[in-house]
């Protein structure tokens, strides 16, 4: 399949849709020989992460129900807002365990080449497992402001867990897509 016809006009431009890769992005050949998971989808455009924040906090109830942890137990929080073609289509947030990951590349604004998951292996905790879940709504008006998103224009929210070797679950994504900027594409054999 192409991108042909699924570009739509915005503000009298047309615009490339980012093809997100679901399952060739998460594959450890990709973040396990140090490439970025989102190369896997931009190819040769530039995506820039032009917001970061790291910091530890107690886990929120969902969050801790996730990670299996108890609720107020000290997490990992990585917040950080992806530009493609100088335009915002996400703001992904990160929640890790903190007795797995404090003190670690993780708790570092850059946490070095292969991300998240490629310090998660380092650590003896490497991804073999993900789900997601994905819904759209309506954004939030901060969320609106914060992807620069055209009047009525709908967000993918995308929640995704990452579990390590045994069942642990050692990452929780929430995810919030520009619905305008992605298709989500999902190739796997019956």
């Amino acid at each position: 399949m192409t991108d042909e016809g699924l570009a739509e006009a915005r503000d009298g431009v047309g615009v490339r849709p980012l093809r997100r890769r679901g399952i060739q992005r998460l594959a450890q050949e990709q973040w396990g020989s140090g490439r970025s998971i989102w190369a896997a989808d931009t190819g040769e455009r530039e995506l820039v992460v032009d917001q970061v924040d790291v910091r530890e906090e107690a886990a929120s109830e969902g969050v801790a129900g996730a990670l299996g942890v108890s609720p107020g137990a000290p997490v990992w929080v990585r917040g950080r807002r992806f530009v493609l073609d100088g335009k915002p289509v996400l703001f992904a947030t990160s929640h890790l365990p903190s007795d797995i990951v404090a003190a670690s590349a993780i708790t570092q604004p850059d946490s070095g080449p292969g991300g998240t998951y490629a310090r998660l292996a380092e650590l003896g905790h490497a991804p073999v497992h993900f789900r997601e879940e994905i819904r759209s709504r309506m954004p939030s008006a901060a969320e609106a402001e914060r992807l620069a998103l055209a009047l009525g224009t709908p967000v993918i929210q995308i929640v995704r867990t990452a579990y390590a070797e045994g069942g642990r679950a050692v990452e929780v994504n929430e995810m919030t897509l520009d619905s305008a900027s992605y298709v989500l594409e999902y190739d796997f054999d019956a």
